[in-house]
C-alpha cells in the first residue's frame, strides 16, 4: 500500500479497511508501522470532515452525571434546590459563576465547557 495524505472517501474507506484487516500486526512489522501512519491520516481526514462539537454544558454535566451514577436530587445537594436543576436543564436559568466552580470543583467538570454557554 503507498502512503500519502488521504484526500477522498474512497482513500480514506480504503485506508480504513487496511486498518481493519492488519489491526493486530506487530508494531515493529511493515504491516505494523503502515497501520500507525495510517491511522494518524485517518484522524486528521476524520478531524476535518467530520468535526465533533464541543458540548453544551448541561449536555457535559448529564454526561458526568451518568458516569458518576447520579440523580438530579444528587445534583440538587450540590446546587441548590431540585427546581433549580430543573431550571438549569429546561434551559430556564443558566449557570451562575459560583454553580460552575461547584461543578468543576466536585464532578470535575472542565471550566471551559461550563463557561461556553
Amino acid at each position: 500500500m503507498r502512503i500519502r495524505p488521504i484526500k477522498t472517501n474512497a482513500e480514506y474507506k480504503k485506508a480504513l479497511s487496511f486498518i481493519e484487516s492488519n489491526f493486530n500486526a506487530k508494531t515493529n512489522s511493515k504491516e505494523g508501522q503502515i497501520v500507525e501512519i495510517l491511522a494518524i491520516l485517518v484522524e486528521k481526514y476524520e478531524d476535518e470532515h467530520f468535526p465533533i462539537g464541543a458540548p453544551t454544558p448541561v449536555e457535559a454535566i448529564k454526561f458526568r452525571m451518568e458516569q458518576l451514577g447520579m440523580s438530579r436530587g444528587d445534583l440538587a445537594k450540590i446546587i441548590g434546590t431540585p427546581s433549580r436543576v430543573s431550571e438549569i436543564f429546561s434551559g430556564k436559568r443558566t449557570l451562575s459563576v459560583k454553580m460552575m466552580k461547584i461543578l468543576h470543583q466536585e464532578l470535575q467538570v472542565p471550566a471551559e465547557v461550563l463557561l461556553s454557554a
